[in-house]
């Protein structure tokens, strides 16, 4: 049995032999141009742990912070194209960081036409990320292989256009595997 996880030029590869892992990377070889990184650390931002305890420092928050000079020379946002970059990077952030999801889709409604308020509240993100570094989804060995959902609902919970959310969220074992936070196409 073999796993193979694909995200655009990102391939995770696990097989239930070595054999069989070292032959798939063979044959992969033959089509694709490919390079073998060796064992599992990090993937699309995930501090990928074999053991309990590891510490999570989000490289990419790191280069979002020399990008915008936040925290070290803090320069002004006047530039809406550079706004527009900024949210585009904090959405890809929001894959292993859920807990900015929310904000960062409020930032994306104003991209067309970003105000200082917007770029204040931004900076206010980045603050965030800067003092929260360790969270993150971690990917822990797990022995339970039960699938497990939660889901939730409000009732027009945006102060905006008094939509409803809805969301939920996947374990597979301890480890989060899926999540959404949907606002609603209609008013109820």
């Amino acid at each position: 049995m073999a796993y193979l996880l694909l995200y655009v030029y990102d391939i995770i590869l696990t097989a239930s032999s070595d054999e069989l892992r070292k032959s798939i990377i063979s044959r992969l070889s033959s089509k694709f141009s490919m390079k073998d990184l060796g064992p599992l650390s990090y993937f699309l931002g995930i501090n990928v742990t074999r053991h309990a305890g590891g510490l999570f420092l989000s490289q990419y928050c790191i280069y979002l912070f020399y990008l915008t000079g936040y925290g070290f020379d803090h320069t002004p946002f006047e530039d809406p194209s550079l706004y527009r970059s900024l949210v585009g990077a904090l959405q890809y952030l929001t894959f292993t960081r859920p807990d900015i999801t929310y904000v960062v889709q409020q930032l994306c409604l104003f991209m067309h036409d970003p105000r200082e308020e917007h770029m204040h509240a931004l900076k206010c993100i980045l603050s965030y990320l800067q003092g929260t570094m360790d969270f993150g989804l971690h990917l822990y060995p797990s022995f339970t292989f039960t699938l497990l959902s939660y889901t939730d609902a409000d009732w027009g919970g945006c102060p905006d256009t008094r939509r409803s959310t809805s969301s939920y969220c996947v374990f597979l074992g301890d480890n989060l595997i899926s999540w959404s936070a949907k606002r609603q196409s209609t008013l109820s």
